[in-house]
């Protein structure tokens, strides 16, 4: 492994919540949420059905077209699951 160049190579212990929800326009999401230290309290969000990612926390909630482009929905839908996902991200804590 000497070709590699690593600037970062950590383990640590995660929680991950999976869920499986159908919003009141009959959009399907299967999610996976990862919470670790490693992004400032925020989640890392996982479209299981397509395998698209975003780290997001409330703030990125409220920036217009971040979900639509992260996970290539309409605003119908993205708001939507804006809706859910503002009860599971929780706050953004900075720490050292």
């Amino acid at each position: 492994m000497k070709d590699f160049d690593f600037l970062s190579d950590s383990t640590e212990q995660t929680t991950t919540r999976f869920v499986t929800f159908v919003t009141p326009g009959l959009k399907r999401f299967d999610l996976a949420i990862l919470s670790t230290n490693r992004f400032y309290g925020k989640k890392l969000v996982t479209d299981l059905m397509f395998g698209r990612s975003a780290i997001l926390g409330p703030d990125d909630l409220e920036e217009e077209g971040v979900l639509e482009s992260v996970f290539r929905i309409n605003e119908e839908e993205a708001a939507e699951l804006s809706q859910f996902l503002s009860l599971v991200l929780g706050a953004v804590n900075f720490t050292d």
